[in-house]
């Protein structure tokens, strides 16, 4: 057996170094909870022996908050999945549908934009293709956080929505369909086989909406996965290195989530389970009219405030499934 080399024992370093980050994470978050009670019981015992009404709305209005900090730090608890940790590659495309299907599309980009935004995660964008009238054709994100992927593979599946069309003249109701695919962002510790061979590689140029900043030259990149006929693009960088790099990486990411459906599906097999994959089977439906209802199909949480959601609070329905996936 070969001695290992520097470059082993630095990689090797790295991943207990990123382990040793992520359960830092957990320590400081329990002992920001565990003093938020211990400062709870205080304020309790305080009430109790000389009731005052400001104090008490202070000591409801915190304990509402505890609740919440307690039952998301319950939550990072359970996400102890391989990559759960990672950063997420999230991609959108609308189904069949036309203008009606790429609007829906680039509303719920904005749910997830909103989402990221109050996790205070950063979001980059990989890819933009712009619907021909409104909307979006596809994009994909890279969203970056803790747990991100974690939390957003509960939003992998077709999203559906009922409303009047802002776009037929006769008011008529259509539905439209979305496809949400989420994969880890791969890091450098992860080794995915990819034969140079199997790779079809083309650039072309890069196109943004509007008032984004749109490349002069050929620097966004098209990778095909000749074997799985998978396909990625990215056209976020500006120079064509950057964008094959970042391409590769989503390639790395789609590889993965391929070979994890594909054990689940022998899993299923074995169970005598059968599950469709295709537009039929939505995991979420938006209802806008005639009435106002989300409805997640897999847990049957059903939220009301259409708004709300639409805005990015859509941490119910995320937390309602992995728990679900965990009983």
């Amino acid at each position: 057996m070969a001695e290992p080399t520097f470059w082993d024992e630095q990689d090797e370093a790295q991943k207990v170094i990123g382990e040793v980050n992520h359960l830092k994470k957990f320590v400081e978050s329990y002992h920001e909870v565990n003093n938020r009670v211990e400062d709870a019981i205080v304020m309790f015992e305080l009430v109790k022996e000389e009731p005052d009404e400001l104090l008490f709305e202070e000591l409801e209005s915190e304990m509402k908050k505890l609740r919440k900090d307690m039952n998301e730090f319950e939550l990072q608890l359970l996400l102890r999945e391989p990559y759960d940790a990672n950063n997420a590659i999230l991609e959108l495309h609308p189904g069949a549908g036309g203008t009606e299907s790429t609007d829906w599309a680039s509303i719920l980009l904005r749910m997830y934009q909103r989402w990221a935004e109050r996790r205070n995660f950063t979001v980059e964008t990989l890819h933009y293709l712009p619907g021909d009238e409104a909307g979006v054709k596809s994009v994909s994100l890279l969203i970056k956080g803790h747990n991100a992927y974690g939390y957003l593979k509960a939003e992998k599946g077709v999203h559906r929505l009922v409303r009047i069309s802002p776009f037929d003249s006769s008011g008529r109701r259509h539905t439209s369909f979305v496809s949400c695919d989420v994969a880890p962002e791969m890091t450098d510790d992860v080794e995915i086989d990819i034969r140079t061979e199997d790779l079809k590689i083309d650039t072309y140029r890069s196109s943004g909406a509007g008032g984004q900043h749109v490349n002069v030259t050929d620097s966004a990149v098209r990778i095909t996965h000749i074997p799985t006929n998978i396909i990625v693009t990215c056209q976020s960088g500006r120079s064509q290195i950057k964008n094959r790099a970042d391409a590769m990486k989503m390639l790395q990411a789609k590889l993965y989530q391929r070979e994890i459906e594909l054990q689940q599906q022998k899993i299923d097999e074995l169970r005598g389970e059968q599950k469709e994959i295709g537009w039929g089977s939505q995991i979420r439906s938006y209802v806008f009219h005639p009435y106002s209802m989300i409805k997640d199909h897999r847990t049957n949480l059903e939220i009301g405030n259409v708004d709300r959601v639409m805005d990015g609070d859509i941490d119910p329905f995320i937390d309602a499934y992995l728990r679900s996936q965990m009983e």
